[in-house]
């Protein structure tokens, strides 16, 4: 969108954690501000004088926000006002590190652990989940299936298999809401 321009790619004007979207790992989206397409939020914000996130608006949460985490895209929109509550509350850089924490989570799995057909669970797994629930996650999936005694094919259901105990620990359910 002409004249709207990001610098941060890892926490969206509107709340969705870009850094952990297929499409952005992929290279087939460039975030918000990067010549990704017309968003009627990005609008808002330059409407509202460029504003780094919709929490610095006055009107936060307008109507915009009213279906937010009803369905989802290519990435959840499942923890987008309370992503963007956590991130005013903590701060940018407080939020930005533990998101970059999960990226590197996220790219441990997609480049150890994935046979191919993986990609959106882990990124939807990474995403919902806390990032202490992640970190005991990994340390028992390293510990278990971190090995080359198993294949590629072994350390992937291992994985899926540890997160997905872990999501039903927290009543997460690691799938995204596709609209019909």
């Amino acid at each position: 969108m002409r004249g709207f321009v990001r610098e941060n790619q890892l926490l969206s004007l509107c709340g969705l954690n870009c850094g952990l979207c297929p499409m952005m790992l992929g290279g087939y989206c460039g975030g918000c501000g990067n010549g990704n397409q017309s968003c009627k939020i990005a609008r808002c914000s330059l409407e509202h004088g460029g504003i780094e996130y919709c929490f610095e608006c006055g009107e936060f949460p307008c109507e915009k926000y009213r279906d937010a985490g009803k369905y989802d895209s290519f990435i959840t929109h499942r923890n987008q006002l309370a992503d963007l509550e956590k991130a005013c509350k903590t701060g940018i850089e407080s939020y930005n590190a533990v998101q970059r924490e999960k990226v590197r989570i996220l790219e441990e799995l997609l480049n150890g652990y994935n046979a191919g057909r993986s990609k959106n669970f882990f990124c939807v797994a990474v995403n919902l989940m806390e990032l202490e629930q992640l970190q005991q996650a990994m340390g028992l999936i390293r510990e278990q299936a971190g090995t080359d005694t198993l294949s590629l094919k072994e350390k992937n259901r291992f994985a899926i298999d540890v997160l997905q105990q872990f999501a039903d620990q927290n009543n997460l359910l690691i799938k995204l809401n596709r609209k019909r």
